[in-house]
């Protein structure tokens, strides 16, 4: 029930989402008397889904406390609840997104071996996509912060992206070893002497989150907020000033003729409904966050994030990479010991 125009877009995008994972069922929670009229139009998404009725929810404004005080019998902590109890593989949500974290970290704890859980995303590069995380769930980070964040946005790549040595970095005021904070740093030091399944290449400048360089960006959630509203608002800008001068004037409607196939291939790829879908990484459970204004089709893209995340255990990597990471810190130890 969450998001702005909801529950239509959720049922548009579940239907899309159906024709593209046939094997894909859904358990839908809300306000009935509203979802199952909208349901019937869609036979092949009624006959895999069910509808658990609760009148109430998790609003827009409503803080991330009071959500966790009067929220859990909600769509949001029904749907959370589902992920708990083993009935749902993963739970997606366009709504409140601070309840939304704040509700899965307290339901479904964290994993062992994680500090704190990161908020992560794919993003629009010259070359494809790459994964960009903590995008706002942590203001502050230490350094063993970043470097579970890194380990869980490989996985991220391993999973979604089919990656099978993922190259990752830390987003950093220059690329240059002495170039940061302490904390960046030390990340940085950690990372290189891990032997994880990565291929970790220092730092990264803000212009590589555009060319594509590296398939995973790592940063404290209050960088990488910044960065992620700054990028989606440049595309944005530059959307609007190619349609201004596109139809300026008669020459440029007629040079917009020739180019239209690759000006909509441009704006597809820009569009963040085929991107959408930010992912909770590090609960006991998979938790997918659309964004509120999201389209049926970008509802459907965050419904697909969630199936390839279930299906190739990202849970299972996570788990293994992070045991490989910290046997590898308890080696150093009893080395520098000797």
């Amino acid at each position: 029930m969450g998001g702005d125009h909801a529950p239509q877009i959720v049922i548009e995008g579940a239907s899309i989402a159906r024709e593209r994972l046939p094997d894909v069922r859904f358990i839908i929670f809300g306000d009935e008397t509203r979802i199952a009229p909208l349901v019937t139009k869609y036979p092949l998404l009624k006959e895999s889904c069910e509808i658990h009725h609760t009148d109430k929810i998790v609003t827009a404004e409503e803080k991330p406390g009071q959500a966790l005080r009067r929220g859990r019998q909600s769509s949001m902590g029904l749907s959370i609840q589902a992920v708990k109890d083993g009935n749902a593989c993963a739970a997606v949500s366009a709504g409140n997104t601070g309840a939304l974290m704040a509700m899965a970290k307290f339901m479904l704890k964290t994993m062992p071996g994680i500090d704190r859980p990161a908020l992560a995303s794919l993003l629009p590069t010259s070359c494809g996509e790459s994964i960009m995380l903590d995008l706002g769930a942590n203001v502050e980070c230490s350094a063993k912060n970043l470097v579970q964040f890194s380990i869980m946005g490989a996985a991220f790549a391993r999973t979604v992206l089919g990656l099978s040595n993922p190259s990752v970095a830390l987003l950093n005021v220059g690329v240059e070893e002495l170039k940061g904070n302490e904390i960046i740093k030390n990340a940085d030091r950690m990372l290189r002497d891990a032997n994880l399944p990565m291929d970790y290449i220092g730092f990264t400048e803000g212009h590589g989150l555009a060319n594509g360089e590296v398939d995973v960006v790592v940063s404290d959630g209050f960088t990488g907020n910044i960065a992620l509203k700054t990028a989606e608002g440049t595309a944005r800008m530059i959307a609007g000033m190619l349609t201004d001068a596109l139809s300026d004037s008669l020459m440029s409607k007629i040079g917009f003729l020739f180019a239209k196939p690759a000006l909509l291939a441009l704006r597809d790829h820009l569009d963040p409904n085929n991107h959408n879908g930010a992912v909770f990484m590090g609960l006991n459970g998979l938790v997918i966050k659309s964004h509120g204004s999201a389209s049926a089709s970008g509802f459907a893209s965050a419904i697909g994030v969630a199936a390839d995340m279930a299906s190739n255990d990202l849970a299972g990597k996570i788990t293994k990479d992070l045991k490989r990471f910290e046997n590898h810190d308890e080696e150093e130890i009893e080395d520098k010991a000797v």
